[in-house]
């Protein structure tokens, strides 16, 4: 559960700064939010959980 978590954090502080830098518009973010909730819900949720999954771990094993 704290990957998910410290992952949303992560993904709202990059948009957040989009919306601030970036240029991107309050609209765009709502629609890409919106899509993720009804990606949430789609045949596509495990194969995209499965990907993130495998991200976090590798980028957790790199050792600096």
């Amino acid at each position: 559960m704290s990957i998910t978590v410290s992952l949303v954090v992560v993904l709202a502080v990059v948009v957040w700064l989009l919306i601030r830098k970036g240029g991107l518009k309050a609209g765009h973010a709502i629609a890409a939010v919106l899509l993720g909730f009804y990606l949430r819900d789609s045949s596509l949720a495990p194969s995209i959980s499965r990907v993130v999954q495998s991200a976090v771990e590798t980028i957790s094993g790199i050792r600096i």
